[in-house]
């Protein structure tokens, strides 16, 4: 089957074109810049060299347009018709506690979807946008939606609830959601499969390690704890974000510097994290090299960073009751040596063990951990769309299946 993945931020919309038979993308590109004169599109096809296309995008609808026009371009396309689109994925950020799983999108789902924005205020939106536009330019192909929250559903109130009055979680369901979900659960499965043992059977602590980063504790194949909550503010240090504060610093900060909500807002979302610790930068890259250069900041930041990361692999061990793999992914978890290093460091007592050889020279999907460590420690890159594009071929799958027992009745 022949997917189209659609991950619609609110300026720009990432695609991937996927066969799900092959696990390959025939064709993977961005639309940045939507709704300015100097839109860009990117656009790869599969063993082909990247090409470039500027144009007046202004809206989601023009943008999707310009995907299907280039996939279907006789130079740079990989199909000759819009029929081949088999279904359209879609990742959605919020679902709430209306969906536990992938889900073809109807109008009830929209209207819940809808229902969610103020969950999501700055996601769900152009979420919402991309599916609307898919579905004019493409109107009897099946989408579907694919939630970041989802695979946090199984999470138990002890790990989901606030110590906040209960009439809240009930008045406004504030509480733990999650996030990065799709990627948490393809890494977990992976490293399963790597070790060659049934995921329903091993404990795994998945750390997805980027500019907004989470870790997850997954028990039995079921998400049992994570670091994001009610917002991805919450949790570990990330690029601009805070990550876990003392809540009444909130207030306090807000009396002295004289910030409105929005601003306060702003402070704890842009301007904090690496980039408000460091004063360099939000880019681990860059911080490295400062920290290489002696830059004193970012040598205390780092260490704060790899330090949240790790009491993390310990809560959630203590958690679950030991641990089996800890799995690193996204682009920190996957270049950087040195973070890899610091966290399973000291992790003896425990049983985890990691080889710096190994480490050093990680590529691909890895096992790092030296040959004597009980717990097994991998580096594998995550690949979310293909979650989105393997959910969506099920879901179709059994919708034409319904609708065969339907007619055979």
């Amino acid at each position: 089957m022949k997917i189209l993945v659609l991950n619609c931020g609110s300026s720009s919309i990432k695609y991937q074109f996927i066969d799900t038979v092959e696990e390959i993308a025939l064709a993977k590109g961005l639309v940045e810049r939507i709704g300015m004169g100097s839109a860009v599109l990117t656009h790869t096809p599969h063993g082909k060299e990247k090409i470039r296309i500027v144009g007046e995008i202004l809206d989601h609808s023009i943008a999707i347009e310009y995907v299907i026009a280039v996939l279907l371009s006789p130079n740079h396309g990989v199909i000759k018709d819009k029929k081949e689109i088999d279904a359209v994925g879609h990742r959605v950020v919020h679902g709430g506690e209306t969906f536990s799983g992938s889900v073809l999108i109807t109008d009830d789902v929209m209207k819940a979807l809808k229902d969610n924005i103020e969950l999501a205020p700055l996601h769900n939106p152009p979420n919402i946008s991309g599916v609307e536009a898919a579905k004019m330019h493409m109107p009897n192909i099946p989408q579907c939606g694919v939630f970041d929250t989802s695979f946090h559903q199984s999470m138990e109130p002890k790990a989901y609830l606030y110590g906040l009055p209960y009439e809240l979680y009930k008045r406004y369901k504030i509480r733990r959601y999650g996030f990065h979900g799709t990627s948490h659960r393809y890494v977990s499965q992976r490293a399963a499969e790597l070790m060659g043992k049934p995921y329903e059977e091993l404990k795994i602590i998945t750390a997805h390690l980027g500019n907004g980063a989470s870790m997850a504790a997954i028990n039995c194949g079921k998400s049992v704890d994570t670091s994001m909550g009610f917002t991805p503010l919450e949790g570990l240090v990330m690029g601009t974000r805070c990550g876990d504060i003392d809540p009444a610093l909130i207030t306090y900060i807000m009396g002295k510097e004289g910030l409105s909500l929005v601003e306060m807002n702003t402070l704890l979302n842009k301007h904090s994290g690496m980039i408000g610790l460091s004063g360099e930068s939000s880019d681990m890259r860059e911080i490295e090299e400062a920290v290489d250069e002696g830059n004193k900041k970012a040598i205390v930041a780092l260490d704060l960073y790899n330090y949240r990361i790790k009491k993390y692999v310990g809560a959630y061990a203590a958690a679950m009751g030991g641990v089996d793999a800890l799995v690193f992914t996204g682009g920190v978890g996957e270049n950087s040596i040195s973070t890899r290093k610091a966290v399973c460091e000291e992790m003896n007592y425990m049983g985890m063990e990691i080889d710096n050889n190994k480490n050093e020279n990680a590529k691909g999907e890895m096992d790092i951990a030296a040959d004597d460590s009980k717990v097994r420690i991998f580096r594998i890159p995550t690949n979310e769309e293909l979650v989105i594009a393997k959910d969506t071929e099920q879901i179709v799958n059994e919708m034409k299946k319904k609708i065969e027992e339907t007619a055979s009745v």
